[in-house]
């Protein structure tokens, strides 16, 4: 049964890693839309209508036609409008930060909740565990009294 677990995973990384290859060697006009944002409206391609898009589009359909890589049509991309054309930033250098950041936000706010649920735990089961004891600690001495002188003025 383990043996099938692991070919079945390794089947599936490797056809994962065929048709991500594929559609680098092979990229259409929609998959690259999607992918590239539009200089003016700062929308992605595939939702934007401005005279720039539809040149941006033309350019890619040709690109695709000749046989340029989806790499390769980014890169071009890039050097004409710059990093910013990219909808998701390249994970290199400072925009490393935006791939790490928000899982290393996620990953604190993971174990700061841990904590605390494991502190709330802990302090309900010591307030479980004095209630069954027998109540809480002693009052003051001088609290109790004037509890009792409190109570009787009540009962009189």
């Amino acid at each position: 049964m383990r043996r099938l677990a692991v070919v079945l995973a390794l089947v599936l990384s490797l056809g994962a890693i065929g048709t991500a290859s594929a559609s680098e060697q092979h990229p259409t006009l929609a998959e690259l839309e999607n992918e590239v944002i539009c200089p003016t409206c700062h929308t992605l391609l595939a939702l934007s209508s401005s005279p720039i898009a539809e040149r941006m589009r033309a350019f890619i359909a040709r690109r695709i036609a000749v046989g340029d890589t989806k790499s390769e049509i980014k890169a071009k991309l890039v050097d004409e409008f710059g990093e910013g054309v990219l909808a998701a930033p390249p994970k290199r250098g400072f925009n490393l930060l935006v791939w790490i950041l928000p899982i290393g936000g996620a990953l604190v706010a993971a174990v700061v909740v841990g904590l605390l649920a494991r502190r709330w735990v802990r302090a309900r089961a010591a307030a479980d565990l004095d209630e069954r004891a027998g109540g809480s600690a002693p009052l003051d001495p001088e609290l109790e009294r004037r509890l009792d002188e409190e109570l009787a003025r009540f009962e009189a």
